[in-house]
């Protein structure tokens, strides 16, 4: 036989208009409040049954009204018909189809009902949170922290932060930060150096939440993530290294991103998360610790968490970098590549590409040391006032590359150990002819270009690469797309 069960909760006026006709009909009731104001509701109208408790909200949760009162006809665990708020002839008809006699004589005809507690926020959160865990959607284990403890020194505590506080990651905060991808939280985004920690899907929306990400960076972020567990990106060396570089992600038409003036600085909430998200999942996931995997003898601030976005509006001389990697236009893209911290170069009087070129090598020489040649890789980031020179030319960004290229080209005689008193530099029994030119770089798409900043100031940055190539560290790019 059908039954008639209702909802209410105790703050509710509409509640309190229903619940004397439902206690005088025997209807099951139960509250979706707390013990004390349940029973204090039930003296205040003179019922002679106290509701019953909707322990945990699980009928709540599994019915999922938008309003009480909700009248539901049940047929085992199966619905058969429902009425949210108070509906007069509704009601009526939906207890005359269980049997049952209800008087409502002297309610309103109509009467919209109060917000179900299922609907308030951080319960939502809380329930979608538990279904999530019992779907096996979200299945990290959860770590206690006592009621005497700062969830921020306790986290710290544990070794789960860079230095910084971080944002409890509650499994309502993860499963908010899931919503934001399409992909299934258990699918592998990549295998973590240096100890080969399996990146799933929600372990990364973990250290996204830490990271203090909000929701649309989180497909950012797993692509950042996919992109350093390539072989050719080498985490794991980087890692170890002890030069001071880190990873640093560039983000090519991605919205929410800031690309204007002060990129590089604070500020920028959805940068600064990222590369910070990423470094978090480098230590959480794949266990390298400063000091310890980690061997870098200096470092350098941006290993917090590197990450900027290229400006892509109507005064950029080129496309996106990811869009001339590979990824196909219009879709949003990342790149990353293990650098140094970046230095800036000031020329404020080159009008004409040549001449700006010229001026640019100069500093891409000066990357780890101009003696050392072939053996590290470099990104240039023009400014807008630099770059309207390339673009009012009409240069390509390949055009820049191969004119760099050509312009850090020094003679070998100036390149020995010994010349100008340096002790760095090639042994002279490698060198058969002083005049002959060697090349900073391998080739001139090692020399990566990107376009980003404020308007005014005529600037650009410089980044040094970390041991380039076949023996180091490749740039890997990847679209955002397929992690949205």
């Amino acid at each position: 036989m059908p039954e008639l069960v209702a909802l209410v909760k105790h703050d509710c006026p509409v509640c309190d208009q229903v619940l004397p006709a439902l206690d005088a009909a025997d209807i099951r009731v139960l509250s979706q409040s707390g013990a004390q104001d349940t029973e204090a509701q039930a003296a205040r109208l003179g019922l002679r049954a106290v509701p019953e408790l909707d322990l945990d909200l699980e009928l709540s949760a599994r019915l999922d009204p938008d309003a009480v009162p909700t009248l539901v006809l049940l047929d085992g665990a199966d619905e058969r018909g429902r009425v949210e708020g108070l509906d007069r002839q509704g009601m009526l008809d939906l207890a005359a189809r269980a049997g049952v006699e209800l008087n409502l004589d002297g309610l309103p005809e109509i009467r919209p009902g109060c917000a179900s507690l299922t609907r308030d926020p951080e319960v939502a959160a809380r329930l979608a949170a538990r279904r999530a865990r019992a779907e096996g959607r979200i299945r990290s284990r959860e770590l206690r922290v006592g009621e005497l403890e700062d969830p921020f020194e306790a986290l710290h505590d544990r070794g789960l932060t860079d230095g910084l506080p971080v944002v409890p990651p509650t499994p309502e905060r993860v499963v908010a930060m899931l919503d934001h991808t399409s992909r299934d939280p258990q699918d592998v985004v990549g295998v973590v150096p240096p100890y080969g920690g399996e990146a799933t899907v929600e372990k990364v929306a973990v250290n996204a939440v830490m990271a203090g990400c909000e929701g649309p960076e989180l497909p950012v972020v797993l692509a950042a993530v996919e992109a350093v567990c390539e072989e050719t990106f080498a985490m794991h060396g980087l890692l170890a290294t002890t030069h001071p570089a880190g990873p640093l992600i560039v983000v090519s038409g991605h919205p929410g991103f800031h690309s204007g003036v002060n990129v590089l600085g604070q500020g920028d909430r959805a940068s600064m998360t990222t590369g910070r998200a990423l470094q978090l999942v480098v230590r959480n996931i794949g266990g390298g610790r400063p000091g310890v995997e980690d061997r870098a003898t200096h470092g350098q601030a941006g290993k917090l968490g590197m990450c900027f976005a290229e400006r892509l509006d109507d005064t950029a001389p080129w496309p996106g970098l990811a869009q001339d990697r590979g990824v196909p236009p219009g879709e949003p893209g990342v790149t990353v590549m293990a650098l140094e911290a970046p230095r800036v170069i000031v020329d404020q009087l080159a009008r004409d590409p040549e001449g700006l070129c010229a001026s640019l090598a100069m500093a891409l020489e000066s990357v780890a040391t101009p003696r050392l040649r072939l053996a590290f890789d470099a990104m240039l980031l023009v400014g807008p006032e630099h770059g309207r020179v390339f673009r009012e030319a009409g240069w390509s960004r390949a055009q820049v590359q191969q004119r760099l290229h050509d312009l850090t080209h020094s003679p070998a005689g100036s390149l020995v150990r010994g010349a100008d008193g340096s002790p760095e530099g090639i042994e002279p029994k490698w060198v058969s002819d002083p005049d002959m030119p060697v090349a900073k770089f391998a080739s001139a798409d090692r020399i990566l270009v990107a376009y980003a900043g404020g308007d005014a100031g005529l600037f650009s940055m410089v980044f040094g690469g970390w041991a380039a190539g076949e023996i180091g560290s490749a740039p890997v790019t990847r679209s955002i797309q397929p992690w949205a």
